[in-house]
């Protein structure tokens, strides 16, 4: 005969739903906070880019549960994973860059809240307040890096962010909303962009015709300036007349005429200017 199995009695039972009451799981006491991370509003180019976005910042948005040793996590999900994403429980299970290609999903640019102030720059400038996510190509490669990249998204998405507040142990203390699906720009693939000109509009035909004739002109007026520049080296400017070859301009002297007559009467010897030979006749 075997013994009887002891059952709780009611006063544990209701010791138990009393403690759950007081006591509630961590995942219920997460605070949700109503806030909806977004694109930043501030005008500038690039907000999205092919692999990178730009958020604003959570100014005073997480100030209420945080602590001084608190932390500010963004959540980047593709938008169909967004669901399957929980928070971590302890810095070790903080997801990395490398699981959003095999789970659809990672944690980066972990923030204090010395990092988000709540005054607004003043002119901006400089001190734009925005998180730029994607922006660091290069730290894949660095071994100091710590884990949690900022590398440049694989694909257009499109994404989906949460920020998330986490404690020093690594548990959660506050989320926000999942954002409005994000997608990035896409660029053209070098076979599909059409470089027939029927489909161009009047103006850029005409605009287009006027420079390649510009072009042109200048082109010939630098083989023009080039041909007499090269051609003053090779074929110098003619000499002057007096130093031309053939042309030599000297003074022409006139010889004495001696009649025949007076040179047959000379004898040898008497010729003028020169002494007569001697004799040699004793």
């Amino acid at each position: 005969m075997g013994l009887r199995q002891r059952q709780p009695g009611p006063s544990l039972l209701l010791l138990l739903l009393v403690g759950t009451l007081i006591w509630p799981l961590p995942c219920m006491s997460l605070k949700l906070i109503p806030y909806t991370p977004q694109i930043t509003a501030w005008d500038l180019e690039g907000k999205v880019t092919a692999t990178t976005f730009s958020l604003e910042q959570p100014r005073c948005v997480l100030d209420g549960p945080a602590s001084v040793a608190s932390t500010v996590w963004l959540v980047v999900t593709f938008s169909n994973a967004s669901k399957d994403f929980h928070n971590p429980q302890t810095l070790a299970e903080i997801p990395a860059f490398p699981r959003l290609l095999t789970d659809g999903y990672y944690m980066t640019l972990p923030l204090s809240l010395d990092q988000l102030p709540c005054e607004d720059p003043e002119g901006g400038g400089r001190s734009i307040p925005l998180l730029r996510v994607g922006n660091d190509p290069g730290c894949l490669a660095d071994f100091y890096e710590p884990p949690y990249c900022n590398n440049p998204l694989p694909s257009p998405g499109p994404y989906r962010v949460k920020f998330l507040l986490m404690d020093a142990r690594g548990s959660p203390q506050a989320e926000t909303r999942w954002s409005d699906p994000i997608t990035l720009h896409q660029g053209k693939a070098p076979g599909s962009i059409d470089t027939w000109p029927g489909l161009r509009s009047g103006d850029m035909i005409i605009i287009t015709s006027i420079l390649s004739s510009l072009a042109g002109l200048l082109l010939l007026a630098f083989l023009a300036a080039s041909t007499v520049h090269f051609s003053s080296l090779w074929w110098p400017e003619e000499a002057p007349e007096q130093l031309r070859i053939g042309s030599f301009m000297g003074k022409r002297y006139m010889t004495h005429h001696i009649p025949p007559s007076e040179a047959a009467t000379l004898p040898v010897g008497c010729e003028p200017g020169l002494d007569p030979l001697p004799s040699l006749s004793p």
